[in-house]
């Protein structure tokens, strides 16, 4: 399960968290899956029945507090709800505490939704041991780290993905249903990111793109064509396209494309 952060202590914990969780899919897919339940949340009250639910001192459907225990380590209280990915996991602020406004109507948003959510107390914050006052960032650093590793379900850090000295993620496209990358191929690929300067490409561009693309999502062409030199580029997006690309009319469409720069090559020299 692929988690996504709310952070309410600044920047302190970024350096340390996925990058999965910052990329351009998983942006999409919690858009996407955003989009479809908020209307249905707000429209059955949302933000504004949780927060009256909170001042009347009622609960609905609240989760229930249980605690994680840690050799030789305070214990961290934490609600914690099933449900699909991607999950949510709220890290309050500093003083704060799980019960707060935010993360009770988050967790009520994930559950409309049928979403995984996690939310705790770090050292020394609310139901949790430990005394606020002796805490460092440091240690409420370890609280997030070892809340991930032990109640967030899926791989959630980068230290992960280092011991294992590769990255694996599911693909359909793949027999195994798997795609495996080395550390070594993935630290090699930054040396050829393209899109950060303009691309010395002077000739004809057309560039075809599904817009059911799952993997490589349709705005990629965009920046493409916004960062090569050339002046006659278009962008033709299929409305039904997949990845691969590999229906009938995709084929025709992309022969048709070619037959056509092939002419005005021609015609040009």
């Amino acid at each position: 399960m692929s988690t996504l952060y709310n952070l309410g202590v600044g920047n302190h914990f970024s350096r340390d968290l996925p990058s999965v969780a910052r990329s351009p899919d998983m942006a999409t897919l919690a858009l996407r899956s955003c989009r479809r339940g908020l209307s249905r949340f707000l429209s059955h009250g949302g933000l504004a029945a949780s927060s009256s639910s909170h001042l009347k001192g009622e609960r609905r459907h609240k989760s229930t507090v249980q605690y994680a225990t840690r050799p030789d380590l305070p214990k961290l209280a934490y609600r914690k709800i099933k449900g699909k990915s991607p999950g949510v996991v709220f890290l309050p602020g500093y003083g704060s505490n799980m019960n707060g406004q935010k993360a009770e109507a988050l967790e009520e948003f994930c559950k409309s939704l049928g979403h995984s959510c996690l939310r705790f107390d770090y050292t020394g914050h609310g139901a949790s041991e430990g005394v606020l006052t002796e805490g460092t960032i440091g240690t409420w650093k370890k609280d997030v780290l070892y809340m991930l590793d032990e109640l967030a379900e899926g791989p959630q850090t980068k230290m992960q993905f280092q011991e294992k000295g590769e990255w694996t993620i599911p693909s359909k496209h793949s027999e195994d249903g798997l795609y495996k990358f080395s550390m070594d191929f993935l630290r090699e690929a930054e040396n050829h990111c393209v899109l950060h300067s303009p691309l010395p490409i002077t000739c004809p561009v057309r560039l075809i793109h599904g817009l059911k693309d799952e993997d490589v999502p349709w705005h990629i062409s965009m920046q493409v064509a916004d960062r090569v030199l050339s002046t006659d580029v278009d962008v033709i997006l299929r409305r039904y396209g997949q990845h691969r690309m590999s229906e009938k009319d995709d084929i025709k469409l992309m022969v048709y494309t070619i037959d056509d720069l092939i002419d005005k090559l021609t015609t040009m020299v």
